[in-house]
């Protein structure tokens, strides 16, 4: 029996196109709370998610031609339209970057050398898929942080805090088919598995906190100054309550032989923001009547 078949997705993954944040709007630099290190850790996951999105897609696609089954060709369909606009709406806040003089070609030139021509070419197909899983699994599980009580963002935009929750709403729908396809078609196992979250552990933060550092040098803070920015920023990022606090449970989860992300099925804050999203097609406005729901129901 599949891993498919044993735990079924519990929400559909629903492509949702030609959406408007207003990215291009009077965004300040430092838009989250006014701190350099905060907004450029965010700035840092915009930069890194379109040559990512695109490592994604292709290491699922090389599986593409062993799969028959009608239900996971269309999660796979569903899947890249997502991830697609994923990067659309990234590169379009990429260009806020741009006009503040940031060199994002040379910063997403760097990420997509290093996964998609050099991974691609120092690692098997089934390495790069449980990588791609693994780095799956870090997207689904920052919306644990996103929409708990704690309302992380809400000192953020709201035009940039919409466009994050928005992904990390479809990053909920679609967590599991990365993994389906390596499981079910690239036939990876539990220590392959694991191994790729290792990698994923030590990939993932260093990327973020290269392009961090690049994009703070460019704002023109020193060594001494981005040392300081990096203390306190560990502290907000790691401290009880911190924004990572809610995501170690479900990380851990991911090593447990017989894992599936459809074993957790309770995402807070996904209903309240589909409802909104439904009701008005506008994901500023779904994403402002979420916090306000929660915050109800808090």
């Amino acid at each position: 029996m599949t891993s498919t078949a044993k735990y079924e997705a519990q929400h559909p993954i629903i492509p949702r196109e030609k959406l408007d944040f207003g990215l291009g709007g009077d965004i300040p630099t430092y838009w989250f709370e006014g701190d350099p290190f905060k907004s450029r850790f965010w700035d840092a996951l915009s930069i890194i998610f379109p040559p990512g999105e695109k490592f994604f897609m292709t290491c699922v696609r090389d599986f593409r031609d062993q799969i028959t089954d009608k239900q996971m060709l269309e999660d796979i369909q569903g899947f890249n339209r997502q991830e697609a606009q994923h990067t659309l709406v990234h590169r379009q806040d990429n260009d806020r970057l741009r006009k503040q003089g940031v060199d994002v070609d040379k910063l997403t030139k760097y990420i997509d050398n290093l996964l998609n021509v050099e991974y691609r070419k120092s690692y098997s197909r089934a390495y790069t898929l449980s990588i791609t899983s693994a780095l799956e699994h870090f997207t689904s599980i920052i919306a644990h942080s996103l929409f708990d009580k704690r309302d992380v963002m809400k000192h953020a935009d709201h035009r940039v805090r919409a466009m994050y929750a928005w992904h990390a709403i479809e990053e909920v729908e679609h967590k599991g088919v990365a993994y389906d396809v390596m499981v079910d078609y690239a036939k990876v196992g539990y220590f392959k598995r694991a191994l790729g979250l290792v990698h994923a552990s030590i990939l993932f933060p260093r990327v973020i906190f290269h392009v961090q550092r690049q994009l703070l040098i460019h704002d023109g803070f020193g060594a001494l100054e981005r040392g300081k920015l990096l203390l306190k920023g560990m502290w907000w990022l790691f401290k009880p309550g911190g924004l990572l606090a809610p995501m170690a449970k479900h990380y851990w989860t991911y090593y447990k032989p017989g894992y599936h992300p459809w074993q957790e099925t309770e995402q807070h804050g996904y209903e309240e923001w589909l409802a909104a999203f439904n009701g008005s097609k506008d994901p500023v406005k779904a994403s402002e009547q979420m916090r306000h729901d929660l915050a109800l129901s808090a």
